[in-house]
């Protein structure tokens, strides 16, 4: 495969000449055909698949597809460039669809309310609620023009698109979850969302420096004693129609540490699950009737002790038979929340992005 280019957060380490040529659309992408794409790479040529963590350790350019629940896929491919240039050339038509949620407005809110009950308790002081949005579609449809599409109309800093048998996501992700460069290790936390930044509330600061807290608890179990700094706490970010809260958690791992002990210690991501972690996930899996899949999970790469993964939100997906394209949107509570404006806030996650995939102009998936 040859040297991996480099991205992102690593990208500045690396002579401008260390850059393999960008491919072209000349070189045709397939319907169907396996492949990544995402931090300025494209990876053709897959190799093998795989779900078991010591993968990771094998040598190549490894994409990871990690659900919310655990279950790991590893896919290796065989050809990774830079690209495709020129690739919003390839235009999406919005799909006709029928949106259903996983939860009511009526049943969302009632788990507002089990989940401040639950913190008034003592057992949780916050927990992320979710739903998942599915409408039936065609099999054959293919989510990379999606991708692309979303790329062009709603920037967002981790967008990506794999393909491989069983499963296509095309993700327009705000969010880091892990950037790895050899022992260094980074994760930036999202938890506060407002339209404008005079509707973020107190709130949405305690929900940030709560899941700061775990987050510095996940990394510090990895990392070496007095190396986990927050160079950013609070910082705010504008993305397309939304404004965000960002911190930033950096740690040193210690030698040796493997991929399966660095899963272990952060997955899933603390922003999309809560605090402390695993009293959330017992909330959580009593309060979704359905499973988030790739939706709060991770995705992107692994190529030795280099990586750079997102959290899988603003995510649409397809799977198994290809039935039904799914979206999830979800919010993290707390004691101050208000169940409408909880609510409110998952609709306007998805509104946007909705609209992209299926021209829908309405915030409304009840």
């Amino acid at each position: 495969m040859g040297s991996l280019p480099q991205t992102g957060w690593i990208r500045a380490t690396i002579p401008r000449g260390a850059y393999p040529s960008p491919v072209s659309l000349t070189t045709p992408i397939a319907p169907g055909e396996p492949l990544f794409w995402g931090d300025g790479l494209l990876a053709r040529g897959l190799a093998e698949v795989r779900n078991d963590l010591d993968a990771l350790s094998e040598p190549g350019f490894w994409v990871v597809i990690a659900t919310f629940e655990c279950q790991y896929t590893f896919a290796r491919f065989d050809e990774v460039t830079r690209g495709p240039e020129g690739a919003q050339a390839m235009g999406w038509a919005p799909q006709a669809l029928s949106w259903s949620s996983s939860l009511s407005q009526a049943e969302y809110m009632n788990g507002v309310e089990a989940i401040r009950e639950n913190i008034a308790r003592g057992q949780v002081y916050q927990t992320n609620l979710c739903r998942i949005l599915s409408a039936p579609i065609d099999p054959a449809v293919d989510l990379f023009p999606l991708a692309l599409h979303l790329a062009t109309e709603n920037p967002a800093p981790h967008s990506r698109y794999v393909r491989i048998p069983g499963m296509e996501i095309a993700s327009a992700s705000p969010e880091r979850f892990l950037s790895r460069d050899g022992a260094s290790i980074l994760t930036t936390p999202i938890k506060g969302t407002a339209t404008t930044p005079e509707q973020l509330l107190a709130k949405d600061n305690d929900e940030n420096v709560m899941i700061v807290d775990l987050m510095r608890n996940d990394l510090g179990s990895i990392c070496r004693t007095g190396s986990i700094s927050v160079p950013r706490l609070l910082a705010l970010e504008t993305h397309p129609g939304l404004v965000h809260l960002v911190s930033d958690v950096r740690g040193e791992l210690r030698e040796a540490i493997t991929w399966s002990e660095i899963f272990a210690a952060t997955m899933p991501p603390g922003s999309v699950s809560g605090a402390p972690k695993s009293s959330a996930l017992e909330i959580i899996s009593a309060l979704e009737p359905t499973p988030r899949g790739p939706y709060c999970g991770a995705i992107g790469w692994v190529h030795g002790e280099r990586a750079e993964l997102a959290v899988g939100i603003r995510t649409f997906w397809m799977e198994g038979d290809r039935k039904y394209l799914k979206f999830g949107t979800g919010a993290g509570i707390t004691w101050g929340s208000d169940p409408q404006g909880e609510w409110a806030e998952t609709e306007l996650k998805a509104a946007r992005l909705i609209a992209l995939a299926s021209g829908n102009e309405v915030a409304s998936f009840s």
